[in-house]
């Protein structure tokens, strides 16, 4: 049996610019109890007063499936574990599980830690005994594992066997440095496991704790689990300081869909997608589209032959069943778009494109030669969807624009207003509105809503919660095309708009209009409600 130890509430954390209250650490806490793993690491007591208050706290997440683990180091050399203050707050919080920090590189020991190899072993049993004895199931993080067995193999495993006659039931072996190649440390976990059956201690749960320095922490992890390591540490999207930790979720989904292990379960591997999006909103950091498994990107077919082999053969180009793991195929359509591509996309949409080769082949060259001049649809769907439909003879016209004017005005006391003025028509009436905001795009989204509220009220339950500009041929300085991407929501849905210009508050007003106009589509099925 395969044990998944999630250490995003401390080892995550360590992510720079991340910072989670007590009341994040206990939502994402109860998410992975959801998911299903068998430890959750809750943070380092010792280190901080919120990790303090979180295992004060943790008697509310009433964990169905997990166990929760306390961080925490050996005590210090030349002081008996039993008066060292850091084992004595360990003891006595809330975890019944504490994992211990104990040094196997011999170097880090000397140099580091300033003390002997015997002392650092002293310190390791003694802190493991103590705790032990206080109740608690302690495991050992045996740290530069790897760097000390190729430095002094029979110190690194006498570490291990100090923290086991502590009492330890579990020993992991911590690449810390995130250097090591998996074929390393297959042979070393292997080394390690037999060491172990031969010393009688085949009962000790090995464990793989892996850095991604060198883009190999899951691949090591793997390789340690067929090496006979049954416990796998690692974090959320592979959040951690520097490059990362092993992401357990591809390592679970890799377990589960690659190795046959039964980790968590079918029903529960469903989950993988959107705990990947919980812990990323949570940790206010936006979601990597790439990501194995999880990744909106990780099941989009773009290129035209795949999108025809895709077609033909559901999972011509899919490694294993999105469903599986929560998440879900797309077609992408861009200038490498074929007709299947495009047909497929467009009943996404709703829509229904001619059955004739040549009409199909007319809304393609268009496609394209609009992405050549610098449109990406790729992300805005809204916009294809608007675009598509105007093709067609179906143009979504919720308003006509007679004019708008933006102006910047910088006071005496730094403040920068800015104003926007726009002359629209909604049907036969015309409207003058002026709005003002903290930018150029802000202004004009406030003018917009205040001219064809009247008309559209719907219009209040749509916000646009992201903005991003792209300058496309940055060597002709500031007469470069400008893309803007804009993405709205209605609260249930989110949707991306486009817009290209030269000139960044026009491209910014285009991807406005469609955002507004998308969203107003959505809210009036029938377009001949919408057109006006």
């Amino acid at each position: 049996m395969i044990r998944l130890y999630d250490t995003t509430l401390r080892d995550g954390e360590q992510r720079e610019g991340v910072s989670l209250t007590v009341e994040d650490k206990l939502s994402i806490a109860r998410r992975l109890d959801t998911l299903g793993v068998s430890y959750i690491e809750g943070g380092f007591p010792v280190s901080n007063p919120k990790d303090a208050a979180f295992f004060v706290r943790a008697g509310e997440l009433n964990l169905k499936q997990a166990q929760l683990v306390a961080f925490g180091l050996s005590c210090k050399k030349g002081t008996a574990a039993a008066e060292d203050a850091g084992l004595n707050i360990l003891a006595a919080c809330s975890a019944p599980i504490i994992t211990l920090l104990g040094k196997a590189w011999d170097i880090q020991v000397e140099q580091v830690l300033a003390t002997n190899r015997d002392e650092n072993l002293r310190m390791i049993e003694d802190s493991v005994r103590f705790l032990v004895d206080k109740r608690k199931e302690v495991f050992l993080d045996a740290e530069h594992f790897f760097d000390g067995y190729r430095s002094d193999a029979a110190y690194a495993l006498a570490v291990l066997e100090a923290g086991i006659r502590g009492g330890a039931t579990a020993v992991v072996l911590c690449e810390t440095n995130g250097g090591a190649l998996p074929n390393e440390v297959f042979d070393i976990t292997l080394a390690v496991s037999a060491a172990l059956r031969d010393n009688g201690h085949g009962d000790v749960e090995i464990g793989i704790h892996t850095h991604d320095d060198s883009g190999c922490a899951v691949a090591n992890s793997l390789e340690a689990v067929r090496a006979g390591a049954t416990q796998v540490q690692g974090t959320v999207n592979g959040y951690g300081e520097r490059v990362g930790n092993a992401n357990l979720l591809t390592v679970l989904a890799d377990l589960e869909l690659k190795m046959g292990y039964e980790v968590v379960g079918g029903e529960r591997l469903k989950l993988l997608t959107s705990t990947s999006q919980f812990v990323a909103e949570t940790l206010n950091i936006t979601p990597d589209p790439h990501q194995p498994y999880v990744g909106q990107s990780a099941f989009a077919h773009k290129g035209g032959l795949h999108v025809s082999a895709h077609d033909r053969l559901l999972h011509a180009y899919e490694h294993v069943d999105p469903v599986a793991v929560g998440n879900f195929a797309h077609i992408v359509v861009s200038e490498l778009a074929g007709k299947v591509s495009l047909r497929t996309k467009a009943s996404e949409f709703g829509i229904t494109l001619p059955e004739q080769p040549e009409a199909i082949d007319r809304l393609l060259d268009n496609l394209k030669q609009r992405e050549a001049k610098g449109y990406s649809y790729e992300v805005a769907d809204a916009s294809l969807a608007l675009l598509l439909r105007a093709q067609l003879g179906e143009p979504i016209t919720c308003f006509k624009l007679e004019s708008f004017r933006v102006i910047a005005d910088k006071r005496e006391d730094g403040k920068l207003m800015t104003e926007a003025t726009i002359k629209i028509h909604v049907g036969d009436e015309r409207f003058v509105a002026t709005g003002e905001g903290n930018g150029p795009v802000n202004a004009l989204d406030v003018a917009l809503r205040l001219a064809i509220r009247r008309f559209y009220p719907q219009i209040d339950e749509l916000h646009l919660t992201d903005y991003k500009v792209r300058v496309i041929d940055e060597s002709t300085g500031t007469s470069a095309i400008t893309r803007v991407l804009i993405e709205t929501s209605d609260g249930f849905e989110t949707w991306g708009t486009v817009g290209v210009s030269e000139n960044i508050i026009e491209a910014s007003w285009n991807a406005l209009v469609d955002a507004i106009s998308y969203g107003l589509l959505r809210w009036n099925r029938d377009v001949s409600q919408v057109n006006t």
